[in-house]
């Protein structure tokens, strides 16, 4: 039996999210936001959610570690917490001018870095890693029904 941790499907998937991680967090430090800060901003700007357990279940953490970085986030100047007028008890997260501007400056870096390494594939090789994440992924405990 041979093992080559360097040819194993985990250490690849691994390592290739830690250099692209990296790289989108040194460019997004720049800025004065995280990768995960990113995540929620992106998430209440772009993609309309924001309640703490919707942003907590689309970027994949814990609901207390979301509830710290909203925290933060707030301290920060880049979110607010107000009350959901339907419900008094339910939190809604809006995305301050402050945070609204760091989205706009930061949009096109985290495109750029995507694209650094979407650029290296052909569009049947996107589609085909797609596909192949997306089977890899489906019905595994804690993480997305519909990607």
């Amino acid at each position: 039996m041979t093992y080559q941790l360097q040819n194993r499907l985990g250490f690849k998937l691994s390592r290739l999210s830690r250099i692209m991680q990296s790289r989108l967090g040194a460019d997004l430090a720049a800025h004065g936001l995280t990768r995960l800060k990113w995540c929620v901003l992106a998430s209440v700007e772009m993609e309309h959610l924001n309640t703490p357990s919707e942003l907590a279940d689309n970027i994949g953490i814990t609901r207390p570690a979301m509830s710290r970085l909203l925290k933060a986030m707030t301290k920060d100047g880049l979110i607010e917490r107000r009350l959901n007028h339907e419900d008094g008890r339910a939190r809604q997260i809006m995305v301050t001018a402050r945070g609204k501007q760091k989205v706009a400056t930061c949009w096109p870096l985290v495109q750029a870095n995507q694209d650094h390494f979407l650029n290296k594939l052909t569009a049947d090789q996107h589609d085909s890693l797609n596909e192949a994440l997306r089977l890899m992924i489906r019905d595994e405990a804690g993480t997305f029904d519909d990607i």
